[in-house]
């Protein structure tokens, strides 16, 4: 396939999936956003200034169920950061800082107010500071940040470190000191959240995706409302770290096996949507780009990411959750199906063994056992005795009836776009 070809075709399903990503509204409060496609959620993102305690409760109006409010704020006003996080704590409301994200200063105490709670990006804290003279107004202003931050459960390593940071400084916790103190809380924890019921992923098959030469394009056409295993319990913050965010989007990359279900649709985009509307049942997904195939199934929605397999007609999605980190470039050897196979040519000689592969009973298992064995660089395949052979070296190719050979090489892959999912 050509790389013209190619670039059109991931052009086309960036564009679907960056639409239908645009697709989700919001409303906004301050520094707080609601998004209508994912009402349990609440969002801060921005500093806490003296209007921010009456945002957040607009907030929890517009969105009654809310469970778990994301942080991304470098803090702000402290009186208003105590009574954001007095109503998290009412409200036995989970909170979590995802990765690449800062909770700092008076965002901290609502962080600390989470009935659960995890950081997978900053948490800093500091003395609190003020432009006032008025000794009384802060000695106040300290014990009210003991108080609450004693009635949130909060370690008193914590409240040490927190005073002991000048204001015009910053103690940002390590994953070692996040660990030690405790600043994580899980639901099965005392004081964690209550979970909830929430469906479970189905029963994985294990097919083909993206059709190589000499093999079956698909078994027949599985419908998307599978049989559901029994329901798994998340907690609000298990259920939302667990939710795809974003999607990882790779050219000439098949993910091979652990399919849920085949379908054809019109393009790579529609192959992406099928998968995401699957309420987290589908990982991942491959669309065969193949314009010659022009039945049967060309979209592969996967239980999980399966096998990595250099494919030029394939076009491949994995999807990351938010306590997911960005993948990054997969080296591999490959036998690409579509211009590595070659019909009717033998490579004499070179063979890694004096008998067949025995595990290797069609071409493809063939292809699949070369690029498993770190020494094989090529294989022949004899059709009419089902014979595997692979090679260590590559010999002069000669003309075989009925043989198909395959040449091994090393690829890189990295991901041609990484695409949010959130509203931007």
């Amino acid at each position: 396939m050509s790389m013209r070809f190619q670039a059109v075709v991931t052009s086309a399903l960036l564009s679907l999936i960056l639409a239908w990503s645009a697709l989700a509204g919001e409303k906004v409060f301050g520094p707080f956003i609601v998004d209508d496609d994912n009402a349990g959620v609440i969002a801060l993102n921005g500093e806490i200034d003296i209007n921010s305690g009456l945002s957040f409760r607009r907030a929890l109006q517009a969105a009654p169920n809310a469970r778990l409010v994301t942080l991304n704020s470098p803090g702000g006003n402290v009186q208003m950061g105590l009574l954001i996080a007095d109503d998290i704590h009412q409200r036995k409301l989970a909170t979590y800082i995802p990765k690449g994200s800062r909770c700092h200063s008076a965002c901290s105490f609502v962080f600390l107010a989470g009935n659960e709670r995890k950081v997978d990006g900053e948490l800093g804290v500091h003395q609190i500071s003020s432009d006032s003279p008025d000794l009384i107004g802060a000695q106040l202003a300290i014990s009210d940040i003991i108080e609450v931050l004693n009635r949130f459960g909060t370690p008193m390593d914590v409240m040490h470190v927190m005073f002991k940071t000048p204001p015009d400084d910053m103690h940002v916790f390590t994953p070692e000191e996040i660990e030690r103190y405790q600043l994580n809380r899980a639901a099965d924890e005392p004081g964690g959240a209550t979970v909830v019921n929430v469906p479970g992923p189905s029963v994985a098959a294990s097919n083909s995706s993206t059709a190589p030469v000499n093999a079956p394009i698909a078994s027949a056409e599985m419908p998307l409302t599978a049989d559901r295993a029994p329901v798994t319990k998340l907690s609000p913050l298990e259920e939302f770290t667990k939710r795809p965010n974003r999607i990882a989007v790779y050219a000439g990359l098949d993910l091979f096996g652990d399919d849920i279900s085949s379908l054809r649709v019109d393009d790579a985009g529609a192959c992406a949507n099928s998968c995401l509307v699957m309420d987290g049942q589908c990982k991942a997904f491959t669309f065969n780009a193949n314009p010659k195939i022009k039945r049967g199934p060309n979209c592969f929605l996967k239980s999980s990411t399966g096998r990595a397999d250099g494919n030029s007609v394939a076009f491949s999605g994995r999807f990351l959750s938010a306590a997911e980190e960005d993948p990054s470039s997969l080296t591999l050897g490959t036998i690409d199906p579509q211009s590595a196979l070659y019909d009717d040519i033998d490579l004499p000689g070179g063979d890694l063994s004096r008998r067949p592969e025995r595990s290797a009973r069609t071409p493809l298992d063939c292809r699949l056992a070369c690029i498993d064995e770190k020494s094989c660089v090529a294989f022949t395949y004899i059709k009419p005795k089902k014979e595997c052979w692979l090679k260590g070296a590559i010999g002069t190719p000669m003309v075989g009836r009925g043989m198909v050979s395959g040449l091994k090489k090393l690829e890189t892959f990295a991901p041609a776009k990484i695409i949010s999912l959130d509203q931007q």
